[in-house]
């Protein structure tokens, strides 16, 4: 098994116990080698309320810590924009450290629960 099976076999698995709801959607968050993506997705409507990614223009392109700490703030004030202040914090099958910690501590610190 590659690494890339065993983090979707993780997510798979995580995803049966996750899911958005319209008073607390599910912010979803992927990493890849250069990119960091986090979308905030109310999963009964199948719609994606907030997104913020290392692919926008005024965020520097690299998947590190620095970025995940901006796309974390990025995503919490967009959300907040569109009145979501609760949340599940969905790791996508990555480990809880390093980047997604980053990015979901910013998310706190800019007014976002879970």
């Amino acid at each position: 098994m590659t690494r890339t099976d065993k983090t979707k076999l993780r997510h798979r698995r995580l995803r049966k116990k996750v899911s958005g709801t319209p008073e607390r959607p599910r912010l979803a968050v992927h990493c890849s080698g250069r990119h960091i993506r986090a979308q905030v997705i109310d999963d009964t409507k199948g719609i994606t309320l907030a997104a913020a990614s290392t692919q926008e223009k005024p965020v520097a392109t690299g998947a590190n810590v620095a970025n995940a700490t901006t796309i974390g703030k990025m995503v919490a004030d967009r959300a907040k924009a569109k009145s979501v202040s609760r949340v599940v914090f969905d790791r996508g099958g990555f480990q809880y450290h390093g980047k997604i910690k980053a990015l979901a501590d910013a998310a706190r610190q800019a007014g976002l629960e879970f």
